[in-house]
């Protein structure tokens, strides 16, 4: 299984073919992974570079073991997800490695970017204990509550089954994506309330200087 030839070309999969009757319904459940700004994807203590990334990928290859995520000097995985727009998360999968290098507990916390471990030693916004999921189907409800308004999730792996590394091959995320829409808002408001002094000074000043000369 580790051989070390993983690895990592990145995901376009927009037409994957999702004729799987029942299962083509979770295709497209856990089809967030395209709205992940994936070239923004970091994740600490990984034993190889970018290779956190390979774990968003379409549900048909989520048992694909030849491409995985592993940690480097102990069993902690610190990923943080950018989104592409806003989300409501309601459901996450995880499949990972065989024994004791599944993870046992996933730490999530919202809108955050943290540099280091140190800034995820605090409560989380939810915290799930993992069992092993040899089918990668086991869905761990998220707390809706707390999880709107998703603009980026960092998900924290402090441990596993008592291996000195933790290896992931898949996380899956289900929720409502909607398109990010600050900016326009911002530049309507703005339009939307000018200071008529503000006008005076610079349309009616400047024509007079001009012609003075």
């Amino acid at each position: 299984m580790a051989d070390g030839n993983h690895h990592h070309h990145h995901h376009g999969h927009g037409g994957c073919d999702h004729a799987h009757g029942d299962p083509g319904d979770l295709s497209l459940a856990y089809s967030l992974y395209q709205k992940i700004d994936l070239i923004n994807v970091k994740c600490l203590n990984e034993s190889e570079e970018d290779s956190g990334k390979n774990v968003f990928k379409p549900w048909e290859e989520r048992l694909d073991t030849k491409m995985y995520v592993e940690s480097d000097v102990d069993e902690e995985l610190l990923f943080y997800i950018p989104f592409t727009g806003n989300v409501k998360l309601k459901g996450l999968v995880l499949f990972g490695g065989e024994g004791g290098q599944h993870p046992n507990e996933l730490r999530l916390f919202k809108n955050r970017n943290p540099q280091g471990f140190d800034e995820v030693r605090g409560e989380p916004e939810q915290s799930i204990r993992v069992a092993h999921d040899e089918t990668g189907e086991k869905e761990y409800p998220i707390k809706t509550s707390r999880f709107n308004s998703v603009s980026s999730l960092v998900i924290h792996i402090p441990g596993n089954y008592g291996d000195e590394t933790t290896r992931v091959y898949y996380i899956g995320l289900r929720g409502d994506f909607s398109e990010a829409v600050r900016h326009e808002v911002t530049i309507a408001t703005y339009e939307a309330s000018p200071n008529p002094s503000d006008h005076k000074t610079s349309n009616y000043q400047p024509v007079n200087s001009g012609f003075v000369s």
